[in-house]
């Protein structure tokens, strides 16, 4: 069974940088990169929404509201996501979770962006 495990949130002030991680358990680290990861946020009495993808080639695609903020990446070999966040905003305030494809959620981590 795959579990998703994140850390790295908290309170910060706005214009500051957070680098969030997701730890996956139950997967061969040869078979990490398969499937696709990423982050999503949900702000109070918002939805869910997408943040950050990475593909299983690679390939990343963002909100258009984090565009050239944050960077998602992952260490395949440590079986790793991280979502670094840059130029923070009131508005980014939500709980993040980690997602891999096609139905696997971490349990979330707080980012609270205020001064």
């Amino acid at each position: 069974q795959v579990q998703l495990v994140e850390s790295g949130g908290g309170l910060v002030q706005p214009g500051g940088s957070l680098r969030l991680s997701c730890a996956a358990s139950g997967v061969d680290f040869r078979l990490f990169s398969i499937n696709a990861m990423g982050w999503y946020r949900q702000a109070p009495g918002k939805a869910r929404d997408v943040v950050a993808i990475i593909t299983s080639s690679g390939g990343t695609s963002y909100a258009d509201s984090v565009k050239g903020r944050f960077t998602v990446s992952r260490d395949s070999a440590k079986k790793m996501v991280y979502l670094r966040m840059n130029s923070l905003k009131p508005e980014d305030t939500a709980v993040y979770y980690c997602y891999r494809a096609p139905s696997y959620w971490g349990q979330g981590t707080q980012v609270t962006v205020s001064s």
